[in-house]
């Protein structure tokens, strides 16, 4: 799916200089490429930029070399152009993850784009003699669920302006990540188990609802790479017997955060797409599943009626 013509990239900040060395950088080639990393070439740019001294530049090819995910050795992740802060133990924003937001981001767009013309036409009805009411259009209220470092929200936030955001996630080092990253758009952090860690005033008031919820199931944990299956929080990944037990304890709850015409997007696989669709429509949501060839992304979309359905 291409980027919506009307969200508009954001740059990466520029990475540090080059290194001063190249006998520096071809040494770390070569112990990366020997370690068996694929890209050793552009990793040990990253990892050679990232060093302030010899000692330090040993370190961090050391826990490369270990198996240490690139992003928690360096810090930071690149996600829909932004640098997310990651810290050890902290789940690491997948590209893939990327086509939600940008569907997020366009959803959203037409959103306020459907409310600017809707409040465009109730002011013509209320032109009078006093002449003509205007309305402050209400701010987005977006939710990132099961937030993790907080990448989603800040790159939605960065995405779309007037988003009024919160991010919950039950695991306090994540919380902490997340707060680093979503300072910049003001947004909250909240600390606890999916929806119980959000504000009561945000019920019935969710425009877009963002989770990003673990989807392995527990017996494929152990085929994951050693990067993510021991150096990730198993919470993060393990979605239950057939993955989608997070699934569908969002789904449950979130016709009652969401407000009429408020939308679920959750990332799935494209074998647990129709069960994760089967879930949304269970709890009364509408149900679109669009798919990324280019990135192996799936995401299954769950819209809330604007009116109360009429009983069968």
């Amino acid at each position: 799916m291409p980027v919506p013509p009307h969200v508009r990239p954001v740059p990466a900040p520029p990475l540090p200089a080059p290194p001063a060395t190249p006998a520096a950088l071809s040494a770390v080639v070569t112990t990366l490429r020997s370690a068996g990393c694929v890209f050793a070439e552009d990793e040990a740019q990253l990892l050679v930029s990232a060093s302030r001294s010899a000692d330090e530049l040993a370190a961090l090819v050391a826990r490369r070399v270990a198996g240490h995910p690139l992003e928690h050795v360096l810090g930071w992740a690149e996600f829909c152009g932004l640098r997310i802060a990651v810290e050890p133990g902290v789940f690491v924003p997948r590209r893939r993850t990327e086509f939600l937001v940008h569907i997020a981001a366009a959803l959203t767009h037409e959103s306020a784009d459907a409310a600017d013309a809707s409040g465009e036409a109730a002011r013509r009805t209320r032109t009078g003699g006093g002449g003509t009411a205007v309305l402050a259009s209400p701010r987005t209220v977006g939710v990132d669920l099961c937030c993790g470092s907080g990448a989603l929200g800040a790159a939605l936030a960065a995405l779309v302006t007037g988003v009024d955001l919160h991010a919950a996630d039950i695991d306090p080092a994540a919380v902490r990540c997340a707060r680093r990253n979503l300072a910049a758009a003001g947004g909250q952090v909240h600390e606890g188990d999916l929806y119980e860690a959000l504000p009561a005033d945000l019920l019935g008031r969710v425009d877009i609802l963002l989770a990003n919820a673990p989807y392995v199931p527990t017996h494929a944990i152990e085929l994951l790479p050693p990067e993510a299956r021991d150096h990730e929080p198993r919470a993060a990944l393990d979605g239950g017997t057939d993955g989608l037990d997070i699934q569908r304890r969002v789904a449950e709850a979130a016709p009652v955060w969401l407000a009429p015409g408020g939308r679920l997007l959750v990332e799935t696989s494209e074998r647990q797409a129709p069960y994760t669709a089967r879930a949304f429509d269970a709890n009364g949501l509408n149900v679109e599943v669009l798919a990324c060839e280019d990135l192996d992304a799936t995401v299954v979309i769950g819209t809330k009626p604007s009116c109360p359905q009429n009983p069968a």
